[in-house]
């Protein structure tokens, strides 16, 4: 990913932050001369040293799995986006841009297709995107006949990170009046990802 030295981010316990809140990524792999992509949450799980892997299933019927065994793959999480407008800086010779935060994730994909451990990372799915929710479903309350029928329905994958990328970029190569002005605009537009950004801004001020 390029990415300029001012909005380079390297912290790993942010980087792990941010792709747990943004958990579905695009999964790009390369199947001879041509590059594939799925859309689908992935897992950050740190049990294994040093950079830890990101646990994840697809359909057995998205092709992508069959040429990805061992093969370097690319995971892409995205953030918040918002177009920025030069009439915000109120300065002269300044063009539009746009903002917006995203972590790369390479590494080796190695298929899993133990049938426990399936169930496991389906399990691991279920806890974590019902664990904020009033009635948290479980896994249990389905009956076996259907979750073992969903289960051969699958193909489980973990990725063995070798890197993370983070980029932050949030007009950093620009002064603090500027960045305030930009932050007042996106704050006014009242848009959520907007106000996203503008918060994100924020704190890059305070760094």
């Amino acid at each position: 990913m390029y990415t300029p030295t001012s909005f380079v981010e390297t912290d790993q316990e942010k980087l792990h932050h941010f792709i747990a809140q943004h958990s579905f990524a695009t999964l790009i792999s390369v199947d001879g001369n041509s590059p594939t992509a799925s859309h689908l949450p992935l897992l950050l799980s740190q049990d294994i040293v040093p950079r830890g892997t990101l646990i994840g299933h697809m359909a057995r019927a998205n092709t992508q799995w069959q040429h990805s065994e061992s093969q370097k793959v690319l995971a892409i999480f995205h953030g918040p986006h918002a177009y920025i407008s030069p009439s915000w800086y109120v300065a002269k010779n300044v063009v539009p841009t746009w903002n917006y935060v995203a972590v790369h994730v390479y590494g080796t994909l190695r298929l899993e297709t133990d049938r426990d451990r399936l169930l496991e990372i389906v399990g691991q799915y279920v806890d974590y995107y019902e664990a904020d929710l009033p009635q948290p479903w479980s896994i249990e309350q389905a009956e076996p006949e259907f979750i073992n029928g969903l289960v051969d329905a699958i193909v489980g994958f973990e990725i063995y990170i070798d890197r993370i990328e983070g980029k932050w970029k949030l007009n950093q190569n620009h002064d603090h009046s500027r960045r305030q002005k930009v932050i007042q605009a996106l704050e006014q537009d009242g848009g959520e990802v907007q106000q996203q950004i503008a918060t994100l801004m924020s704190d890059t001020l305070k760094e």
